[in-house]
C-alpha cells in the first residue's frame, strides 16, 4: 500500500452556476503543496458560463482534471453530484471543495501527514475559517472567524462523541471543503444521501462516519469558506431552522432504527432535538434562557478566580 503521505487524492468540486468564484476554487487545488492529486469537476447543471471555464480546465490539463455531468446536463443536486465525483475518483483519499471556498496551500500535505502518523483515522478535519474578508473591507475582516471545536484537539476521536456535537449544533464538525477521507469511508458507510438535495446533505453523510469511525480532529485552519448572499448556507438562514432540520433529524431517527443503534443518550438526544422542532417557540426561549444561563456561571467563575 502507498504511504498517505504520497498517495494520489482525488479533489471533488461540485458547482451550479459558480462562475463567480470556481476559478479561484480550481487554483487553490493547483496551488497544493502535495502534488499528487486530481480534480473531478462535477456540474450540476449550470447555465452560465461555468461549465466551460471547468471544461476548459479539464482540456488544457488531461492527466489532473476531468469534467464531468450528469445526463442530459440534469441539475441532481448537490448529493447526487459529489456520489457522481466519488464514483470517478481514483484515489486513495478522497476530499471535497465547493465552488465558492478555497483549500489553503498546505491541506492536502498536512492532512496526509495526519494519515500516516494515525493509521486508525478514517477521516481528518480541522478548523474552518469562516470567510467574509473575500470581499477586502476592514469591517469584513473583523468578522472573520472560527468555531470552537467542542474537543480537545490533535487526536483521534472515537465514536461516536463527535456525532453528539454535531446534533448539538454548537460546535464546528467537519465541513466539506475542510475534511479529507479515506476511500474505504464511503465503502463502509455508503456514499451521500440523494434525498438531501442541498441542506444538511453533508450533515447526514458525518452522521454516518462520526457514529462508526475515528476521526483525527487537528487544530490547524485547511480551508475557507466563503459567505456571500448567494451561498447555500446563506439562504437557509432566511429559513425557519427548526423546518429546515426536520427531514435531517427524521433521517437519524430512521438511520439509527435500520443500523440497530441503541445508545440510549444518542437516542433521547436525537429525541430531544426533534421536541425542539416540533415547539420552536419554547424550544427558543429554553435556549435563550440556557445561553444568559451559561453567561453568568461564566461571570461568576471569572469573579472566584479573580477574588
Amino acid at each position: 500500500m502507498t504511504e498517505p503521505t504520497s498517495s494520489l487524492v482525488s479533489g471533488i468540486i461540485i458547482f451550479l452556476n459558480g462562475e463567480p468564484f470556481i476559478e479561484e476554487a480550481i487554483a487553490s487545488v493547483f496551488a497544493q503543496t502535495h502534488k499528487n492529486w486530481e480534480l473531478l469537476l462535477v456540474d450540476d447543471g449550470s447555465t452560465d458560463s461555468s461549465s466551460a471555464i471547468a471544461q476548459q480546465y479539464a482540456q488544457q490539463y488531461p492527466d489532473q482534471v476531468r469534467y464531468l455531468e450528469h445526463d442530459n446536463h440534469q441539475n441532481r443536486g448537490m448529493s447526487a453530484s459529489r456520489n457522481l465525483g466519488i464514483s470517478h475518483a481514483k484515489g486513495e483519499f478522497i476530499g471535497f471543495l465547493d465552488a465558492d471556498d478555497l483549500w489553503l496551500p498546505q491541506k492536502l500535505e498536512q492532512q496526509l501527514d495526519c494519515f500516516s502518523r494515525y493509521p486508525e483515522a478514517a477521516m481528518v478535519y480541522g478548523r474552518t475559517l469562516i470567510w467574509y474578508s473575500w470581499v477586502e473591507q476592514t469591517s469584513n475582516q473583523e468578522q472573520d472567524y472560527f468555531y470552537e471545536l467542542g474537543v480537545c484537539p490533535n487526536r483521534v476521536i472515537q465514536p461516536p462523541l463527535l456525532f453528539k456535537q454535531l446534533l448539538n449544533n454548537k460546535y464546528q464538525t467537519p465541513t466539506t471543503c475542510n475534511a479529507l477521507m479515506r476511500r474505504k469511508v464511503f465503502d463502509q458507510v455508503g456514499q451521500f444521501e440523494e434525498s438531501f438535495r442541498a441542506m444538511y446533505e453533508d450533515q447526514v453523510f458525518f452522521s454516518k462516519v462520526m457514529l462508526k469511525m475515528p476521526i483525527y480532529v487537528a487544530d490547524a485552519c485547511w480551508a475557507k469558506y466563503r459567505q456571500h448572499p448567494q451561498s447555500c448556507s446563506a439562504k437557509n438562514e432566511r429559513q425557519a431552522y427548526y423546518t429546515a432540520r426536520q427531514p435531517f433529524l427524521a433521517w437519524i431517527q430512521h438511520y439509527l432504527k435500520n443500523q440497530n443503534i441503541e445508545d440510549i443518550e444518542i437516542i433521547q438526544q436525537v429525541e430531544q432535538e426533534v421536541w425542539q422542532c416540533q415547539h420552536p417557540r419554547a424550544a427558543h426561549l429554553i435556549n435563550r434562557v440556557q445561553h444568559y444561563s451559561n453567561q453568568v456561571q461564566s461571570l461568576l467563575k471569572r469573579s472566584l478566580t479573580l477574588t
